[in-house]
């Protein structure tokens, strides 16, 4: 190349050379040779496919293996509507419950300083580091004939352990979680800015939890709405504890399908369990389409 050709020539400025460099660094440290590829692509494939499709497959094998007419008669049986009834009332329960609890909480949490936030914090963990048998021994201890108060109940004629109320109790204790855990990161992200702003144009409280807090958190609170029902109808540690396992009266879903298998009663046990394999299906399609159009609304807001 000549002198005038090198001086003639357009110059890159520094700033797109930088730029090219980062992107050529970030395709290198994202991308791996094809076979290296093709073992962590298999792998998980073979992971999903042993744990989760094959026994997935083998639910609704076995529910449908004598027949549509027996596993219509097994899901028909007073026994099991009574466990989906039961397990539909404590869903209805606790899910609103915990819906407005996890808001509160997450709201306090993300937008105000106060004493003993951190402890605050750490009690909306607790479900995930106590095991559920242990919740429900804690209500037997506290609601049971020999409990701290349950003597003073059942002198008055109400029933918690062995009842629908403490299952309504063990499954909000297990439940409580999820929307607190879910909101808190989002809140905390999107800062108070808009919150202050809404404060000072002369807006209340609940006017800026409506019109500006919510929605800005509506797919958040969606997907642990989601995920506390989803818990609440599939729960069995906790449950199991408190509810006597009282066919007909208070066994849940989860408890009528292991009273059936207990009883070799395999092909309706697994008509039963395919009802839970539905719902957890029908959860996992609505958790992708609120990730899906959570994202979706988040590339709009950033092109906007």
């Amino acid at each position: 190349m000549s002198i005038s050709t090198a001086i003639s020539a357009p110059q890159v400025p520094q700033s797109q050379y930088s730029n090219y460099q980062t992107k050529v660094a970030r395709s290198r440290a994202t991308s791996e040779p094809f076979l290296i590829r093709l073992l962590l692509i298999g792998t998980v494939l073979l992971f999903l496919s042993l744990f989760l499709i094959v026994p997935l497959a083998a639910v609704f094998t076995e529910a449908l293996r004598k027949g549509f007419d027996t596993y219509i008669a097994a899901i028909i049986d007073p026994d099991a509507l009574s466990s989906i009834k039961l397990t539909f009332i404590a869903a209805i329960i606790a899910v609103p419950l915990n819906l407005v609890f996890g808001v509160a909480a997450a709201w306090a949490i993300a937008k105000f300083e106060f004493k003993g936030k951190s402890i605050l914090i750490t009690l909306i963990d607790l479900p995930f580091a106590v095991s559920p048998v242990i919740a429900g021994l804690i209500y037997v201890l506290i609601f049971g004939l020999q409990g701290w108060v349950g003597s003073t109940f059942l002198d008055h004629d109400i029933k918690v352990i062995f009842a629908i109320p403490g299952i309504v109790l063990a499954t909000i204790f297990v439940t409580f979680p999820f929307v607190a855990r879910e909101l808190i990161p989002l809140m905390q992200a999107q800062g108070k800015d808009e919150e202050e702003a809404g404060l000072v144009l002369g807006a209340s409280g609940w006017q800026i939890l409506w019109r500006i807090t919510l929605p800005n958190v509506k797919w958040g609170l969606l997907y642990g709405v989601i995920l506390t029902n989803a818990r609440a109808m599939g729960e069995f540690g906790a449950v199991s504890v408190v509810s006597g396992h009282i066919r007909g009266l208070t066994n849940t879903l989860p408890l009528h399908v292991e009273i059936l298998y207990n009883e070799y009663n395999y092909a309706a046990a697994f008509a039963v369990a395919s009802l839970l394999a539905l719902l957890a299906l029908v959860t996992l399609v609505l958790k992708s389409f609120v990730e899906w159009k959570a994202a979706r609304d988040a590339q709009e807001n950033e092109k906007a």
